[in-house]
């Protein structure tokens, strides 16, 4: 993926998520007669700069790291006698809690939003069927059979692979009784079978939670034909091709994607001989997969990529929505992944989910990138998620944070008076070191992962 691109489509991806939670701010600030002194969309020297008739200064700096809207405060700056009435300090503790709160509540705003115009364009996801169970494995316990759909997760309906993903996703790092409903196609009986967990997958990095549960899914099977080679990576360096069809390896028959993916996880650093069909004509390449670490384990990678060959239309089932259906749906959702984000960070406080999950900067523009490449409808899908993520966790408790301004003032609202600004403070110093780590640890992760 061209590099200017990613780097383009990151930019617009992170600009549109600060404007909004920035001018979430703004915009309460105004409404409760606060002079706001500059709205800044990313940080450094001005690229563009313009002053509005209240004074107020727009700016838009160079480094993506963010943003903020300054306002007059006598903690900050000498406050004239005259403006006393327009500094924040000066505002009801209400009024204060509102202006702190509107930027995430923008963010999930423009969830909403985008959600909303997704859903009424009309929805389609893969029945989720079970094609196979494994032995002795959860489903196997539950009592799944060969041919049901899993209908439902502990009573919330997973009527797609992917609402399937989310749910189990959900009970990642879990304790106790998950129900796993099912039913034959075209049956109205449905059976609800129990499974207990015992910290289901706690600590795995990147798990594969439906062959966790121990099924595999009715699905087209994926050939190890590649859709594209990673550069710089050890399928490059080869000589593979986009369009190659894997046939064998080390004399074994590659039948399927996963038969492929499992036989070089398993040989890290040691050559394999390929034989692949490249537009007809048979030909031999020597590999040797990179060695890797994943959830403490060294396995293979080689940087490449699999055609994902097109879903039967009998085993789609589409959504359309009206207007009204589609707004709640969208709240629905919005809500959901806010809380879902919530119970993942108090899982990985409590060791239950990898903190290697964490992605910085580089995954994100990767990502922003590769959704814009597959249509606007899938970059606007990873926007309104971004912005989930980005609204929920500024709203930790934690100093600097929107979260922890709201966590100061919501003792002030109890007590009567102010948290004391040497407790602040430290509070601050903590809080900006707390997150300077994270951002740290998550672009080490991102590292680790190219």
């Amino acid at each position: 993926m061209d590099l200017l691109y990613t780097i383009t489509m990151a930019l617009i991806t992170l600009g549109v998520l600060v404007v909004f939670h920035e001018f979430g701010h703004f915009w309460v600030a105004r409404l409760c007669g606060v002079k706001v002194l500059r709205f800044a969309i990313f940080f450094g020297r001005p690229l563009w700069r313009r002053v509005d008739r209240h004074n107020t200064e727009f700016v838009l700096g160079w480094l993506p790291l963010g943003g903020m809207v300054r306002m007059l405060d006598e903690r900050e700056d000498t406050v004239a006698p005259e403006e006393a009435h327009l500094a924040f300090g000066a505002k009801s503790v209400w009024q204060r809690i509102a202006i702190v709160s509107a930027g995430p509540l923008a963010n999930f705003l423009l969830a909403i939003v985008v959600f909303w115009l997704l859903f009424l364009r009309g929805e389609t996801g893969i029945i989720p069927v079970v094609a196979e169970v494994e032995p002795d494995s959860l489903a196997w316990q539950a009592g799944i059979e060969q041919g049901q759909e899993i209908i439902s997760i502990d009573g919330h309906p997973t009527p797609t692979t992917a609402a399937l993903s989310f749910r189990l996703l959900d009970r990642l790092g879990d304790t106790g009784v998950m129900r796993i409903g099912a039913k034959y196609p075209g049956s109205d009986v449905e059976y609800i079978g129990e499974v207990i967990l015992d910290r289901w997958l706690a600590g795995a990095e990147n798990p594969r939670l439906i062959q966790a549960l121990g099924i595999e899914l009715d699905l087209p099977v994926v050939v190890p034909r590649l859709e594209s080679i990673t550069e710089d990576g050890a399928a490059k360096q080869a000589g593979f091709q986009a369009g190659d069809l894997i046939l064998t390896a080390d004399g074994q028959r590659m039948a399927t994607w996963g038969d492929w993916v499992s036989y070089v996880r398993a040989r890290p650093g040691v050559a394999i001989s390929v034989l692949i069909d490249r537009a007809g004509k048979q030909q031999t390449l020597s590999l040797v997969p990179v060695a890797t670490e994943q959830s403490g384990q060294v396995i293979g990678s080689v940087g490449m990529m699999v055609t994902v060959p097109t879903v039967p239309a009998s085993q789609q089932r589409r959504f359309e929505r009206n207007f009204w259906e589609a707004g709640i749906a969208a709240w629905h959702k919005t809500a959901d992944l806010v809380f879902f984000t919530f119970e993942s960070v108090a899982k990985m406080l409590q060791g239950l989910i990898s903190p290697a999950n964490i992605s910085g900067p580089i995954a994100i523009a990767q990502i922003a990138a590769s959704s814009a490449e597959s249509g606007i409808f899938a970059w606007l899908s990873f926007l309104a998620l971004l912005s989930i993520s980005l609204g929920a966790i500024n709203l930790l408790p934690v100093p600097v944070l929107d979260g922890g301004h709201l966590l100061f003032y919501a003792v002030e609202a109890l007590t009567g008076r102010p948290v004391p600004e040497k407790v602040q403070a430290v509070g601050y110093q903590m809080g900006l070191a707390m997150v300077l780590s994270l951002m740290l640890f998550a672009l080490y992760n991102d590292v680790v992962r190219l």
